[in-house]
């Protein structure tokens, strides 16, 4: 990657991107954030600017509207030609499980938000970074996407059909020099996790996005961040079914 080049930041007020953006502009990338809280959007593309000198722009998005972020996208993606480097999806909305049970426009909103929301934009910009034939397109999963829990299946099933979408992604742009990376992180300090009960070994969104940057930068495929947490789902999914349905997980 060029420091000359942009990257994009797609759900950009989250902790988790908004220090990734930080950690872009700290190395001198331009910014380009998407999300659907201009203002917040606005203030946050100051603020890097003013503290990085690197410029930072906005960008209307709404994962849940598929025909407006399609317009947007495509229209951002075709001036910005060249000049992008690659792309960031950071939005994850984690949901109240047993409200999702027996309400189906919960249990949709977690399942569209996690993942057709995501694939929506994610066809667009592989289509993008295809026909460029050079680019990266990072996407921000989840370690409850390895196995299903009682306790988050619904997100955890969104989580893993995006990593598997990943993919094969991965696959289909390999020849094309696009490199695809998947990020799972374990349980992170944010406003989604804030007060939830049984979480351990809680990361910083800052720890998180230096190693989605360090990922990006040296071409990683996927990683668990922080590391550790690919040897907790080993022994997670190497839990025989008979005895993990017994778990109150």
């Amino acid at each position: 990657m060029s420091r000359s080049e942009s990257v994009l930041i797609l759900g950009a007020t989250s902790a988790i991107a908004s220090a990734l953006a930080k950690e872009f502009a700290a190395h001198k990338f331009d910014l380009v954030l998407g999300g659907r809280d201009r203002e917040e959007l606005s203030a946050l593309a100051s603020d890097l600017s003013l503290r990085y000198g690197v410029r930072a722009g906005t960008l209307p998005f709404d994962v849940l509207d598929a025909q407006a972020h399609a317009e947007s996208l495509r229209s951002f993606l075709a001036e910005a030609g060249g000049a992008l480097a690659g792309a960031v999806i950071c939005i994850g909305y984690l949901g109240d499980q047993a409200k999702g049970q027996n309400d189906w426009e919960e249990a949709r909103f977690i399942l569209e938000t996690n993942f057709t929301g995501c694939v929506s934009a994610l066809n667009i910009l592989a289509n993008h970074f295809e026909s460029k034939r050079s680019g990266f397109i990072c996407a921000i999963s989840s370690v409850a996407g390895d196995r299903g829990r009682q306790s988050n299946y619904l997100y955890g099933a969104a989580k893993s059909g995006l990593s598997v979408y990943l993919q094969g992604l991965r696959n289909r742009l390999f020849s094309a020099h696009v490199k695809v990376v998947t990020v799972k992180p374990g349980f992170v300090d944010t406003r989604m996790t804030y007060g939830r009960p049984g979480l351990f070994l809680v990361a910083s969104p800052e720890s998180v996005a230096r190693g989605v940057f360090r990922a990006i930068t040296k071409g990683k495929q996927v990683v668990y961040l922080p590391w550790f947490w690919r040897f907790i789902m080993l022994i997670v999914r190497s839990i025989p079914e008979a005895i993990f349905k017994r778990l109150r997980t």
